[in-house]
């Protein structure tokens, strides 16, 4: 069983039809032969001895005495024995067992077939639950089925994980766009609603806080357009040589002045040049996410380290805090949209739970990666890999 779940489609199909045809054939020359060895024992075991000794003898050189010869056998074997005609008893023989055959041919026909049959009726079930709208249908994986077949059910169940999962992350997308977008606008209404009322002097004051949450509104729907494209593979990007090693040095001196304030020290290890074609304002916007995202909820730890390496692979840029970290469940879902963790990603502290979101999706769309673990000590590795083929090699003129 296990060898024939191995076997692809085409040879599953050559080794049953073929060991069917065979094993018929050999079938039926078997039970002929066992037929004319079992009567020409049976006869020369009654014969004389002096007669059988003398046909023995004639066997080996019919040619010696024909006649003879067959005398003998009409008289022992009888004088139909050689008959050519379509009646005599070798072609009923044969007809016989084709008809005895034929029943054990269809049953281990259709027993070898059935493990297909069984599949493709498990993947037609799942497809028709599935287009009833149950994305948690799952097919029955088969023993014995043909190689492809494994695979399509195997990729078929991957599908339908992940649409679950996207139908999940699109639910909770919605409810929390919906929450994100309406608590500004309510803000700004209300306030508007106040000033009309006289509730609230229409002074620059108070037309600030309402551009505030206007501008707040804004730059959401501006990241929510963006993260729409990354998903429809439109997020278009204009590359360049870019210095990683530079351009984190560049963000760190722009964000030196929130570092000093929130009281954390920015230090960056990156002496030696790391050319790479990339879009330096798209990935310097995942920097800028990724350093601010640190200096927000990880200020308490007093530091933060930005690296950048050469890898086999292309290049790593490694930041690591010495923060409270988040908890070990909340790394999986830590870049998903409007995520925060249970006490760091309030909204209070300014974050919209896209920003990581929107660092991914740049990432992605450079061919490369970011992920977050654990620090050794404490707080919060975030790095962000970019593949080989983005990296490039200066030359000196």
């Amino acid at each position: 069983m296990k060898t024939l779940q191995q076997q692809t489609l085409w040879r599953w199909i050559c080794v049953r039809v073929l060991a069917l045809a065979v094993g018929s054939v050999v079938v039926i020359a078997l039970c002929m032969w066992l037929r004319y060895a079992i009567e020409n024992i049976w006869i020369l075991h009654h014969m004389p001895a002096d007669l059988r000794n003398e046909f023995v003898q004639l066997r080996s050189h019919p040619e010696a005495n024909p006649a003879r010869f067959h005398e003998i056998i009409d008289a022992w074997w009888g004088i139909s024995y050689s008959d050519p005609s379509i009646a005599s008893a070798d072609w009923l023989t044969v007809g016989l067992l084709v008809v005895v055959i034929i029943p054990f041919i269809v049953f281990f026909g259709l027993r070898s077939a059935r493990p297909l049959s069984v599949q493709f009726s498990h993947l037609a079930a799942a497809a028709g639950s599935v287009s009833a709208g149950n994305f948690s249908t799952r097919a029955a994986q088969v023993d014995g089925a043909p190689l492809e077949m494994s695979r399509f059910t195997q990729n078929f169940n991957a599908m339908m994980q992940q649409l679950a999962r996207y139908e999940r992350e699109l639910r909770a997308s919605h409810v929390a766009m919906a929450h994100e977008l309406r608590s500004p606008l309510t803000a700004a209404i209300g306030r508007l609603q106040g000033m009309i009322d006289g509730v609230f002097t229409p002074e620059p004051r108070q037309l600030e806080m309402v551009m505030k949450q206007l501008q707040l509104l804004s730059r959401l729907t501006d990241e929510l357009h963006l993260l729409s494209l990354a998903d429809a593979g439109q997020l278009s990007l204009h590359k360049s040589v870019t210095d990683l090693a530079g351009l984190l040095h560049e963000k760190a001196a722009w964000l030196a002045p929130q570092a000093q304030s929130a009281g954390m020290a920015l230090h960056v290890i990156a002496d030696t040049p790391c050319p790479c074609e990339v879009d330096a304002v798209r990935l310097g916007q995942v920097v800028t996410i990724v350093m601010e995202n640190a200096l927000r909820y990880a200020s308490e730890g007093g530091s933060l380290t930005a690296s950048v390496r050469k890898t086999p692979g292309g290049y790593a840029m490694a930041f690591s805090d010495q923060g409270p970290g988040v908890a070990a469940e909340f790394l999986p879902v830590m870049f998903d949209r409007f995520t925060r963790g249970e006490s760091s990603r309030a909204r209070h502290s300014g974050g919209s739970g896209l920003g990581l979101s929107i660092a991914r999706a740049i990432c992605l769309a450079h061919g490369g990666a970011i992920h977050a673990a654990q620090g050794a000590d404490k707080g919060l590795v975030i790095t962000i890999t970019l593949p080989a083929n983005n990296s490039v090699v200066l030359t000196r003129s």
